[in-house]
C-alpha cells in the first residue's frame, strides 16, 4: 500500500493540538506531520472535523467479551484484544490474577505465543504478571486460595518466560519479596507494587530493590488510617504515601469514574503529573456484556463478581471488583471530571504507558518514525477507526 494521508481534522501530539493538519503513513510509520498541503497520495482519509490520536496502551488488563486472559486460549486471547481495540488500545499487557501455578503456567505459554501472533486488534506486548503474590488482607477481588508468597523454586519457571513478560508485581512485605524482584531485574522485567498493605519503611527498601510502579492507586493498598488499625503511635504511612512521595515511582488511575472521585484523580495529576500518572482500564471479562454475574480469572477457580451500574462489584455489592469500560472511556472521563488538556489526557494514555512499558520509542504518540497505531475520534472523542501498523483493524 502507498502513502495513507490523514487530512481534515485536529492531530494530537504529546505536547499539543494541531489543527487543520495531516498525517502521512508509509509502509506502517509515520513518514511526515504538517499543515495540510498539495499532493497525491493514494490512500485519503478524512478526519471529518475530528480528532487522530495515537493508539492506546494499557498496561493493566484482564479481559473483555466475555473472556479473561487466565482462560489461556488463543480464542480468549484474540476476543480480548479485538474487543479493546474497539476501545481505541492497540497495544496491552495482558494482566493475571491470583490462580494456581499450572494456571498460571498456561497463561505465559500463551502470552508467549501471542507475542508473535497476529491478534486482529490489540498487539500483545507482553505479560504483567500480576497475581499470586499479594497480601492476603488487601487481595480485593482476587481468589483467595492461590495467593502465596514468592518463592524461588516456583518463580524461576516463570522467569523462564522473561522474554515475553513486560511487569510482575508483588507485595513487598511478603517473606522472598526482595528475591523475587531481584530475579525479575536481573532478567530485565520491571517489578511493581500493588494489592499490599506494606509501610513506608517497606516501600522505600522495595524502591532500593528495583520496584519501579504501582499498581492503581488508592486501590488495595496501605495508608496512614488504615495502618492505624494495627498499631498505636507513632502514626506511620503505607504504600499510598510511598507512591505520592518517590519520584523514582511512577504509577496508575483507573478512571472510569466508579472506582475514584474527582478530587483522587486531581491529586494524583496534581503530585505525579502526566510523565508519572498513567491511565488503566483494569478491565475485565465483563467488558461490552450485560449486566450479570462472571468470574475475575480463570473459568475453573475464578472469584465471582457482578456487573451492575457501570463497574465490577463483588456479589455481596459492598466493594469494587473491577471496571468494565476500555480506555476510551476513562480518557473522556479523566478529562471531563478534571479539566485536564486533552492532549495530556491522551498521553496519559499512550506515550506515558508506553514510556512504562520500555515501548516508547516505537509507540505512543504521532511522531515521525514511530509505528503508525492511529485512532480516529470524532468531536465527542468517540472511536470511529482504528489503525495499528497502518492497516485499519476496526471501523464503526
Amino acid at each position: 500500500m502507498g502513502t495513507i494521508r490523514f487530512h481534515s481534522g485536529t492531530i494530537i501530539l504529546e505536547d499539543r493540538l494541531l489543527g487543520q493538519a495531516h498525517v502521512d503513513i508509509v509502509a506502517g510509520r509515520i513518514a511526515a506531520i504538517g499543515a495540510n498541503s498539495a499532493g497525491a497520495p493514494e490512500h485519503r482519509i478524512d478526519l471529518e472535523g475530528g480528532y487522530l490520536a495515537p493508539g492506546f496502551v494499557d498496561l493493566h488488563i484482564h479481559g473483555g467479551d466475555g473472556s479473561d486472559f487466565m482462560d489461556a486460549t488463543e480464542t480468549a486471547f484474540r476476543t480480548i484484544c479485538k474487543s479493546h481495540a474497539r476501545h481505541g488500545t492497540t497495544s496491552l499487557l495482558p494482566t493475571t490474577t491470583v490462580a494456581s501455578h499450572e494456571q498460571h503456567m498456561a497463561f505465559l505459554t500463551m502470552c508467549q505465543r501471542m507475542k508473535h501472533t497476529e491478534t486482529g486488534g490489540a498487539r500483545v506486548l507482553g505479560a504483567h504478571f500480576y497475581g499470586p503474590y499479594f497480601a492476603y488482607e488487601a487481595r480485593g477481588a482476587h481468589p483467595a486460595a492461590g495467593i502465596r508468597p514468592p518463592i524461588p523454586a516456583e518463580y524461576e519457571q516463570y522467569l523462564a518466560f522473561a522474554d515475553s513478560i513486560v511487569t510482575a508485581t508483588v507485595a513487598p512485605e511478603l517473606p522472598g519479596a526482595e528475591g523475587f524482584v531481584r530475579a525479575c531485574r536481573a532478567k530485565g522485567v520491571r517489578c511493581t507494587t500493588g494489592h499490599s498493605h506494606a509501610t513506608f519503611e517497606q516501600m522505600e527498601a522495595a524502591v532500593g530493590w528495583g520496584v519501579q510502579h504501582i499498581d492503581h492507586i488508592f486501590c488495595a493498598m496501605s495508608d496512614r488510617a488504615r495502618l492505624r488499625q494495627t498499631q498505636t503511635y507513632p502514626m506511620r504511612g503505607g504504600v499510598m504515601e510511598a507512591t505520592l512521595y518517590f519520584d523514582e515511582l511512577t504509577t496508575e488511575i483507573i478512571a472510569d469514574g466508579k472506582h475514584l472521585q474527582r478530587e483522587l484523580l486531581l491529586l494524583a495529576y496534581k503530585i505525579k503529573g502526566p510523565e508519572r500518572l498513567a491511565l488503566v482500564s483494569d478491565c475485565s471479562r465483563a467488558l461490552d456484556m450485560p449486566d450479570g454475574p462472571y468470574l475475575i480469572g480463570p473459568l475453573e477457580g475464578g472469584e465471582p463478581m457482578l456487573k451492575a451500574d457501570g463497574v465490577g462489584l463483588l456479589p455481596s455489592g459492598e466493594a469494587l471488583a473491577s471496571s468494565v469500560v476500555g480506555m476510551d472511556h476513562c480518557v473522556r472521563t479523566f478529562h471531563s471530571l478534571t479539566g485536564v488538556p486533552l492532549e495530556v489526557v491522551v498521553r496519559m494514555a499512550s506515550l506515558t504507558p508506553a514510556r512504562i512499558a520500555g515501548w516508547d520509542r516505537e509507540l505512543g504518540s504521532i511522531a515521525i518514525g514511530k509505528r503508525a497505531d492511529l485512532l480516529v475520534l470524532d468531536k465527542s472523542l468517540q472511536v470511529r477507526q482504528v489503525y495499528r501498523d497502518g492497516e485499519r483493524i476496526w471501523s464503526a
